[in-house]
């Protein structure tokens, strides 16, 4: 029998980031990722997050599904916009619900899958969209930044 390999490819089509939890995200062409520790200026790295008293090694880096804001609108007629979702990378075609424990690339970056994220009221909070439920399962991935650098819109997204 022969080892299945990924048979996905993934892309970077959106990147985000906010100084603290209660400030909107900004969409950005490149972060500049810094290992073991998050993204240079966004809440995570700076400890202004939320959670900021439960620190954890695998919130450095967040990502969402594209697929999923398209299923909100057309299952839902929900209007979610990629900085709205709250997650630091937006991507397509990359089963995120499957990296968990996984290390993967992002353009010339290593992340290693370490949750999936869960949704929060927050979210509600900030866009008056009433979603929790929708994004439950599909809210994401935490991850942890393992081979820091820059990444960039379209970078090439693949498992290790």
């Amino acid at each position: 029998m022969t080892k299945k390999t990924a048979t996905w490819l993934g892309e970077v089509t959106g990147l985000h980031k906010t100084p603290r939890s209660f400030l909107p995200m900004k969409d950005f062409e490149s972060l500049s990722l810094l290992a073991g520790i998050g993204i240079e200026g966004d809440r995570h790295a700076t400890g202004e997050a939320f959670h900021s008293d439960r620190p954890e090694e695998g919130r450095q880096i967040t990502l969402f599904e594209e697929e999923t804001i398209e299923a909100l609108l057309r299952d839902h007629n929900i209007r979610l916009s990629p900085s709205d979702h709250r997650r630091n990378v937006t991507t397509r075609n990359v089963p995120l619900n499957h990296l968990v424990g996984k290390k993967f690339m992002v353009g010339n970056t290593i992340l290693e899958g370490t949750r999936l994220s869960t949704p929060c009221r927050h979210i509600e909070q900030i866009t008056g969209l009433e979603l929790f439920n929708q994004l439950m399962n599909r809210s994401g991935l935490n991850a942890k930044i393992v081979v820091g650098g820059n990444i960039f819109i379209d970078d090439i997204i693949k498992l290790m």
